[in-house]
């Protein structure tokens, strides 16, 4: 069995067991929180409808970061040149539970 679940403005795909990153959250590590189902998938039999009472529980491991990206600008002949970099902040969460 496994689930599409909605975290923030992205769709995974998720199982029992999985560690994933979402979007940076408020919640402290230990907490579990919920995350609203998409689609579910058990076995032959696919859900799409109904899904207001399914929920994925997932358990807050800690806080992660993404790889750097650096961002440069150039205009030619005019001496502009700007170089900025940023580095994306995730929450590392434990899927525990599909709840059907």
């Amino acid at each position: 069995m496994y689930a599409i679940v909605r975290a923030g403005a992205k769709q995974q795909k998720v199982a029992v067991g999985d560690v994933i990153e979402i979007d940076l959250i408020t919640t402290a590590v230990g907490e579990s929180v919920t995350l609203p189902v998409v689609l579910l998938v058990d076995g032959e039999a696919v859900s799409a409808t109904g899904l207001d009472k399914a929920s994925v529980t997932a358990e807050v491991l800690g806080g992660t970061k993404g790889p750097k990206i650096v961002i440069q600008k150039y205009k030619n002949k005019t001496g502009y040149k700007k170089r900025m970099g940023h580095r994306q902040k995730y929450t590392q969460v434990k899927v525990t539970a599909i709840n059907a």
